[in-house]
């Protein structure tokens, strides 16, 4: 794995739930202080691309191989010329790392193809890796990280007559958040009673202020960016407060955002032609097509709907029954 927001409540929660002496957890890159994380004794870090190849001893020894997001070219490398490994090998997708085949390395498209175990909990991601690259490994269904659970919290949201409507639009500066598009949908909605809020907090610097300028131009003081990053409980009490987020990705993103705003039952926008439009569909879950964006809130029957089955589905025990199975099969 690479340090990333998501990996040290993953970290956090298979060691309370499973016996961490049957886990090893392993990071390529160096040591850094963005995200906290405990100092388990079943964590080693491997800091250096010369001390990628010394992996192979631990991939050897292991009786199975779960991998966070295939973005190492060097561990890649490893899978490639040791493809007896991917036989024991689980993937962890996470979107980025497979979408536009056309963009993907020859060598990482050959390690897709012979990967044994694909985890996800987007069976349409599972299948588009096996129309794109013709992919025939067993699929797993799994939250994968607890920021995709149901947060069972409670906030007081201010609620007064006439209280300008808050949207948040994406969720980081990366350019797949498309927010020149969304802003411009919005542009209609200028003069009306509204706050705009785009999390800039990471992702691309020069790109975040590009969205900003743009913001800035249309709405003017109505577009409040955030560029500092948020502590988990603070980022929770801002999603709480927003009544509509549009997300304009083209692919399966953000997710973790995604299922907090509609446990918290807030109104989600996203685009109808992707895997997880099909996925909230088939739960019942009401999402609405970016295509059609409208400033009305959601209806207090299916807020209570969505917040329903997002606590039952997207739940702890679910995730620990999940893991479970993939630890144990």
């Amino acid at each position: 794995m690479v340090l990333d927001k998501f990996i040290p409540p993953f970290i956090e929660f298979v060691n309370k739930h499973f016996d961490s002496k049957e886990h090893l957890f392993i990071f390529i890159g160096r040591k850094n202080t963005q995200y906290e994380i405990q100092e388990y004794q079943n964590i080693i870090w491997i800091d250096k691309k010369t001390k990628v190849f010394s992996l192979l001893r631990y991939l050897y020894k292991a009786d199975k191989i779960i991998i966070h997001g295939l973005w190492n070219r060097h561990f890649l490398k490893i899978l490639y010329l040791n493809p007896w490994l991917l036989k024991k090998s689980y993937w962890i997708m996470w979107g980025g790392d497979f979408y536009f085949p056309e963009k993907q390395s020859w060598v990482k498209k050959q390690v897709i193809k012979k990967m044994g175990n694909f985890i996800t909990y987007i069976e349409g991601d599972y299948e588009l890796v096996k129309k794109w690259y013709k992919a025939e490994g067993n699929y797993y269904k799994c939250f994968m990280y607890p920021s995709n659970l149901y947060k069972d919290v409670s906030f007081d949201v201010e609620k007064k007559l006439n209280r300008n409507i808050i949207i948040q639009i994406g969720n980081s500066a990366d350019p797949t958040n498309n927010h020149f598009e969304i802003l411009e949908k919005l542009s209609k909605y200028r003069d009306e009673n509204i706050k705009i809020y785009a999390p800039l907090s990471y992702g691309d610097i020069v790109y975040a202020e590009k969205v900003i300028k743009e913001g800035k131009k249309i709405f003017k003081d109505k577009f409040i960016p955030l560029t500092d990053f948020m502590q988990f409980d603070k980022y929770l009490e801002f999603l709480n407060n927003i009544d509509i987020a549009i997300f304009a990705h083209n692919r399966q993103q953000a997710m973790g955002n995604i299922i907090t705003l509609l446990g918290l039952g807030k109104k989600v926008y996203m685009k109808s032609d992707i895997t997880p439009w099909q996925m909230f569909n088939e739960l019942g879950i009401k999402v609405f097509d970016v295509e059609n964006i409208k400033l009305s809130l959601l209806d207090e029957k299916t807020k209570k709907e969505n917040i329903e089955k997002i606590k039952i589905h997207f739940s702890e025990e679910n995730l620990k029954k999940q893991l479970e199975e993939i630890f144990r099969s």
